[in-house]
């Protein structure tokens, strides 16, 4: 350790925090995190997080570091990794360089599931709803094929526009015609049953739980920044749903 500098050790504890932040861990858990990296290499560091940027500052002297932070999709699994390195860094389980290089390796990996996984997950993700309403197995299994269809068509929008909530509004408003298709044909039973379960996987579950949990942990400002994008999401979602049961109704003339 007395070969590394103290602008070094404050860049690994900003690359340490934008990973975190940038794959949707809160802004508390950053800067404790952050701090405990920086004790553990002997530099006691401050560290600031909000939703657009991390503050790094030395305590022994003036070295600061601003990183920018760019919130997207976020990755629980990269949060883990960084959440175990911190931790045997700081039980002295693990060296600094090899802290280092393994967060570096971390930010660089596109850790990812293949389609066919991701594609059954949104189906078992979109089938829990029906249980509470009783719905019957055959619109249980329609509701699994719905919720499929809509996440890859939010998928497939996401990856030719980058306007943020398209993706999402498209998804629902697929969801909502098939929906509402499977009911008209006398295939489903309940079509609205179908389109609340099926939008389970667009959903911003974890955005929501984050901006409760800062909230309560006072950080206002970054709460309510994720607060009102659960809040952009679920009106887009709201209002995709709302256009495919207009157009099915114009289509048919009621």
């Amino acid at each position: 350790m007395g070969t590394v500098n103290e602008s070094e050790i404050v860049t690994l504890c900003g690359q340490v925090g934008t990973i975190l932040l940038e794959n949707g861990a809160e802004t508390a858990r950053v800067e404790n995190t952050v701090e405990y990296v920086g004790r553990a290499a002997d530099l006691p560091v401050v560290c600031h997080a909000t939703m657009t940027g991390i503050f790094v500052s030395s305590e022994k002297s003036a070295a600061t570091r601003i990183f920018k932070v760019r919130v997207g999709d976020f990755n629980l699994q990269k949060v883990d990794e960084i959440n175990t390195l911190s931790r045997q860094f700081s039980r002295h389980e693990i060296t600094y360089n090899k802290l280092k290089k393994e967060v570096q390796r971390v930010d660089q990996e596109t850790l990812d599931f293949s389609w066919l996984t991701k594609c059954i997950g949104a189906g078992l993700v979109s089938m829990p709803p029906m249980l509470l309403f009783k719905a019957t197995w055959g619109d249980l299994f329609l509701a699994f094929f719905v919720g499929i269809i809509g996440y890859v068509v939010s998928q497939v929008v996401s990856h030719h526009t980058k306007t943020p909530y398209i993706p999402v509004a498209i998804g629902s408003l697929a969801i909502s015609v098939l929906a509402n298709i499977l009911g008209v044909v006398n295939i489903a039973h309940d079509a609205n049953y179908i389109i609340i379960s099926a939008l389970m996987p667009l959903v911003p579950g974890v955005p929501m739980t984050n901006s409760l949990r800062e909230i309560i942990e006072k950080n206002t400002i970054s709460g309510l920044v994720r607060a009102t994008d659960a809040i952009i999401s679920g009106i887009s979602i709201g209002s995709g749903v709302i256009i495919g049961q207009i157009f099915i109704k114009a289509i048919l003339g009621d």
